[in-house]
C-alpha cells in the first residue's frame, strides 16, 4: 500500500475509470482462464522472489486480487503478473480478481503504473514501456507524464536510455550501470569512448560523482601557451605538430590509466609523456599501474 501511494495517479484512479467491481467484492476465476498481459513492460522475473511469494501464497492465499478484463470466455491480465505466476507455481486452481472494462490504452497505462516505481523493474524495461506507449498512441512526453502523474523529465530521461548502444543498455539492464552513469555516457558522442568509459566505471566501481570527475580529467585540453613555447626552446624551433597517431596513443593511455595524458613531441625521436594526478590516492594508483 505504501508503494501504491507513490505511484502518481495510482492504479486506483485507473480502476475507477475502468469500471472495476465495487470495493470489497471479489470474483474467483480459474488460473488457466487468465492470459498474460501483452503490454507488460517487465520482461524478467526473479525466480527466488517468485518462489518466496509462492510459498506465502500456499500458506495465506492471494491476499490482493489480480486485475483482469474479460475477453470472450477468457480473461486477460491487467495487473498482478507476479501473483499469477506464483499462484500457478503454488498449485492454486483459482484466484481472486477484480474485473475491469479497460481498452488497450488503459491496459498499457495500468501496466506502466503498476511497475513504474518498482525497484526490481529495471530502467531499460521502463524506458521501453514508455516508448511503446508514446509510439502506439502518438503522445508527447508531456501528455504521457500527465497521464501517469509523473514529471516530463522522468519520461524523457528514461526514453533517452534507448539511444545508448545495445551493450551499454544491457549493462544498465543488469545493474552494472545506474541511470546516472547512463546520463553521463549519453553526453559522449563517440560510441567507442562511451564503451571505454563504461568498462572503466564497471571495473573500478566508480560512483556517478567519481565518473564525472574522471570525465573531466579525460577531456582533451590544450597546454598553456608558456608550455608550448618551452617545448620549442631546446632547438629554437616550434614544437612539431602532433600527428593523428600520437593523438590516438594519448587517447589509448587516457582510457587505460584513467587520467589525463599528454605526449609532448620536442623533435624527431624526442619528447615527454606527462601524466596528471589530482590527489595522493590518484598518484599512488598511477604508480601501482606503472609498476605492474
Amino acid at each position: 500500500m505504501e508503494k501504491k501511494s507513490r505511484l502518481g495517479r495510482g492504479l486506483d484512479a485507473l480502476l475507477s475509470e475502468g469500471g472495476g467491481t465495487t470495493a470489497g467484492t471479489q470474483t474467483q476465476v480459474p488460473v488457466e482462464a487468465i492470459e498474460r498481459n501483452p503490454y507488460q513492460p517487465r520482461k524478467t522475473f526473479d525466480n527466488e522472489e517468485l518462489a518466496s511469494l509462492s510459498a506465502s501464497i500456499r500458506t495465506h492465499g492471494v491476499l490482493q486480487p489480480l486485475v483482469v478484463r474479460q475477453v470472450g470466455q477468457r480473461y486477460q491480465l491487467v495487473a498482478g503478473e507476479r501473483r499469477l505466476r506464483a499462484a500457478r507455481e503454488a498449485g492454486l486452481q483459482s484466484v481472486p480478481v477484480t474485473i475491469v472494462d479497460f481498452n488497450d490504452q488503459q491496459i498499457l497505462e495500468a501496466a506502466l503504473v503498476e511497475n513504474i516505481q518498482r525497484t526490481d523493474l529495471n530502467p531499460i524495461e521502463k524506458a521501453q514501456g514508455f516508448k511503446d506507449y508514446l509510439t502506439r498512441y502518438h503522445m508527447t512526453h508531456e501528455q504521457l507524464a500527465a497521464r501517469l502523474g509523473l514529471g516530463r523529465a522522468t519520461i524523457t530521461n528514461l526514453v533517452a536510455l534507448l539511444e545508448l548502444p545495445a551493450e551499454l543498455q544491457e549493462a544498465v539492464r543488469v545493474g552494472q550501470l545506474s541511470t546516472g552513469h547512463a546520463k553521463i555516457l549519453k553526453g559522449i558522442n563517440d560510441p567507442a569512448r562511451q564503451l571505454a568509459l563504461a568498462k572503466e566505471i564497471i571495473a573500478r566501481g566508480l560512483s556517478v560523482h567519481a565518473t564525472e570527475a574522471l570525465l573531466k580529467q579525460l577531456a582533451p585540453s590544450e597546454p598553456p601557451p608558456s608550455e608550448t613555447r618551452d617545448q620549442g626552446k631546446s632547438n629554437g624551433h616550434a614544437a612539431p605538430e602532433k600527428t593523428t597517431h600520437v593523438q590516438s596513443i594519448e587517447n589509448e593511455l587516457r582510457q587505460k590509466l584513467g587520467t589525463r595524458v599528454e605526449i609532448r613531441v620536442k623533435g624527431k625521436d624526442k619528447g615527454q609523456i606527462v601524466l596528471t594526478f589530482e590527489s595522493n590516492d590518484d598518484f599512488e594508483r598511477l604508480l601501482e599501474m606503472l609498476r605492474r
